[in-house]
């Protein structure tokens, strides 16, 4: 295991450095400047801030320089926000998107894993028709039509939540029902074919045999082996709460990193665009590794590459 984990983090370090590398390439190329408005900057201004920020440096230097803060992970000051730092950005922000992102990532999988129970234990009849309707819907309305309908519905027509704003608990419900119920559908189609195949298996026709009720065979037998393909999705499905978050937390006004994240790139903010990408994606990386550690640890048939045996 200790060999296993070794290799996957030194994968990590080069994967990390391709992001960063072209993260900052993309940047480069990119049209416009961080400085550029709609009234003109006087050169002798635009000159001082590009020397703030050594973008008068050839680009050779800005990389390396750039390789030695992430290095250490300093993501630099904002190019927009005067004092203020893209360390200090996400770790102001960041522990709203984490308590949205563990929200829906929970709704997700526990309605997707419901539903597909249901669907599953009632195979070509009303509860398998009317569950699979739902994870349909799920994966085809993208988060944010669902989150503007819902503001629509519950917040402006019905007004059981709030439309907007981060307080308490119920400023959260919406937003991690448009971006948690995306997901949910992928859950639940893996969560139905995987019981339909247990449910066909030995064990399970002996454990019928036994004389266990249906809900007995599920609970003890059937529903744990048929969670192995959600631990596998455990890790696009992170990366997708994490990524949908960007776009919901700016329509329910939610003080994010995912709107700083969407606000950067109108502003062409560059040190905040390239220190959140790195940063999601250090975070992204550490949550696949975890699930593989995961998913052995759960079905000891599963043997990791470069695991003694």
């Amino acid at each position: 295991m200790f060999k296993y984990i070794l290799k996957r983090i030194l994968q990590i370090i080069v994967a990390l450095f391709c992001i960063v590398s072209l993260t900052f390439a993309l940047m480069r190329i990119a049209p416009g400047n961080p400085f550029a408005s709609e009234k003109a900057m006087p050169p002798a201004i635009e000159k001082q801030l590009n020397e703030a920020y050594g973008l008068n440096e050839p680009v050779s230097v800005q990389y390396v320089n750039y390789l030695k803060k992430v290095a250490t992970f300093d993501f630099g000051k904002s190019m927009k926000y005067k004092n203020r730092s893209t360390n200090d950005m996400i770790a102001e922000s960041f522990p709203v998107s984490l308590a949205l992102g563990a929200e829906s990532l929970l709704l997700a999988v526990g309605l997707g894993v419901l539903l597909g129970v249901i669907s599953a234990s009632y195979h070509n009849q009303f509860g398998d028709y009317m569950a699979t309707i739902i994870a349909v819907l799920g994966i085809s309305v993208p988060s944010f039509i669902l989150a503007g309908l819902m503001q629509y519905a519950f917040g402006l027509k019905l007004h059981w939540f709030p439309i907007s704003g981060w307080k308490d608990f119920s400023y959260s419900i919406m937003p991690a029902l448009a971006i948690g119920l995306t997901y949910m559908g992928n859950v639940a189609k893996l969560v139905r074919s995987s019981m339909l195949e247990q449910n066909t298996s030995e064990y399970v026709k002996l454990a019928k045999a036994k004389g266990l009720t249906k809900w007995k065979i599920v609970a003890k037998h059937s529903l744990r082996n048929a969670l192995l393909p959600v631990i596998t999705y455990l890790g696009p499905l992170s990366a997708g709460v994490i990524t949908g978050s960007f776009i919901v937390e700016k329509i329910f006004a939610i003080p994010g990193l995912g709107k700083h994240f969407v606000t950067s790139i109108a502003n062409r903010d560059y040190t905040v665009i390239m220190g959140t990408t790195v940063f999601y994606s250090i975070l992204l990386l550490f949550a696949v590794l975890i699930v593989d550690i995961i998913y052995a640890l759960v079905d000891p048939r599963i043997k990791l590459e470069g695991v003694d045996d």
